[in-house]
């Protein structure tokens, strides 16, 4: 199935290049000397109150409003077409999140900015490297703030059900708004490239896995 072997094929790749070929210290190094060795956009009016803190209250918002949509469609007979694929895009963003936020729970990994090399204190230790006694926990993996972008990668199957001649406008609003958050991140010192790879494979995977399961046979209908 294409929507499954090729976005995986995708995340593969990339995440061997980020992790095993070490293209995440390549990319931080470069952008931590870009910003004088320091992370310098860390707490930038751009970076951190725009797209991080109001980018994440935009995204509940939009959350908010699908289901806001959904309860509306629930009492009306004329928009009944739209109930189940609402519920879709509704469930699977929330699946999405709460996923990657279950993965931080145990993933133990730490921020760039608390490393060794980069204005930090830390040793760099892999994903799935032993952690030293004694060295308290990381939370950084995967990247949690990506995933509120990523998680509209759904928007690609609910569009597939509802306008198929838009479902492309649906993968590039999900990935436009997770490659922003994530490129952000990147620049703040927050994730590496691999902690954003991993949060959209996940997020595509959970959007995937939910229109398998809701809403398929509604596509082909």
């Amino acid at each position: 199935m294409l929507h499954a072997w090729l976005p995986l094929a995708a995340f593969a790749v990339l995440a061997f290049a980020s992790m095993a070929l070490h293209g995440d210290q390549w990319l931080a190094d470069r952008l931590y000397a870009w910003q004088g060795h320091r992370w310098s956009l860390r707490h930038a009016f751009l970076t951190e109150d725009v797209i991080h803190l109001l980018g994440r209250d935009l995204s509940t918002m939009a959350w908010l409003g699908v289901l806001a949509a959904w309860i509306v469609a629930r009492s009306r007979d004329s928009l009944t077409a739209l109930r189940r694929p609402l519920a879709y895009l509704a469930l699977a963003t929330l699946l999405s999140t709460a996923l990657v936020a279950w993965v931080k729970t145990w993933s133990n990994m730490d921020c760039p900015w608390d490393l060794l090399g980069y204005g930090g204190e830390r040793p760099y230790i892999g994903l799935f490297a032993m952690r030293p006694i004694g060295l308290s926990r990381g939370a950084c993996f995967p990247a949690g703030h990506s995933s509120g972008g990523y998680a509209w990668l759904a928007l690609y199957f609910f569009l597939l059900v509802v306008r198929p001649q838009w479902r492309w406008l649906g993968l590039v609003v999900g990935g436009g708004l997770g490659l922003l958050f994530g490129i952000s991140q990147q620049l703040r010192g927050a994730h590496f490239l691999s902690h954003d790879v991993w949060t959209a494979g996940i997020c595509w995977a959970t959007a995937l896995l939910a229109y398998l399961l809701f809403l398929r046979r509604a596509a082909s209908a």
